[in-house]
């Protein structure tokens, strides 16, 4: 049981590690003007709430398996996440908004938040791989 749940988490994190790197991408590619700001806000508030439900799913599981390190990892990101999503002003587009992302330097603390959360979830991957191999 132990081995599945961490395998789960292990492909879950992988996931995240895959987002993450998309996020910046496509913030980097808005940067630097090969794609307008509509164009990158749609694609990213398309995986806003997978993001959130995988990272929930990750929180879960280790509370489910009574994994206190790895839970107490994985709560401020998942907590984060949903404060993120419940905080979008009304009229907004989503998290990322066209209208409001070259304003007050939330394209630099966009790129910044997604830089956090590929370090991040790349800990959280050794983290899970230790786990992993322990239990083997």
């Amino acid at each position: 049981m132990e081995a599945a749940v961490f395998i789960l988490s292990l492909v879950d994190c992988c996931a995240l590690i895959f987002l993450s790197v998309y996020f910046i991408i496509t913030l980097s590619d808005l940067e630097c003007d090969y794609i307008n700001a509509r164009a990158c806000c749609s694609k990213l508030n398309k995986w806003v709430i997978p993001e959130m439900v995988g990272q929930c799913l990750s929180t879960m599981l280790m509370l489910v398996s009574m994994h206190w390190f790895i839970l107490l990892l994985n709560l401020p990101v998942a907590a984060w996440n949903i404060y993120r999503h419940v905080k979008v002003p009304m009229g907004n587009m989503g998290v990322f908004d066209p209208t409001e992302i070259h304003n007050r330097g939330q394209l630099k603390s966009h790129m910044k938040e997604a830089m956090i959360k590929l370090g991040y979830h790349l800990l959280c991957t050794c983290f899970c791989s230790i786990y992993l191999y322990r239990w083997e």
